[in-house]
């Protein structure tokens, strides 16, 4: 089981979603600490523990930290918003 910790800046970000699309992405952010690489996630290029899941049009970024067993979730933003 990993540890979940967000940022401030997903926790900002959650608090701008509407209440649909934030009960679709709560579980499945919960469903990391069972499986942190869970089918259809992406390992980000040119980061070493960098990971996103899509959900719909929005995407979840986060690191993994199998050492410590924890995930920190970095962003929540649409699509176009998500990769800088």
């Amino acid at each position: 089981m990993y540890e979940i910790y967000l940022e401030r800046a997903a926790e900002r970000d959650l608090r701008k979603l509407s209440a649909e699309i934030f009960h679709r992405i709560i579980p499945r952010i919960h469903a990391l600490a069972d499986n942190p690489r869970p089918p259809g996630c992406r390992k980000l290029t040119g980061s070493d523990n960098d990971w996103r899941i899509r959900i719909g049009d929005y995407r979840v970024i986060y690191e993994i930290d199998d050492a410590t067993r924890s995930v920190r979730v970095f962003r929540v933003r649409h699509r176009r918003e998500a990769y800088p």
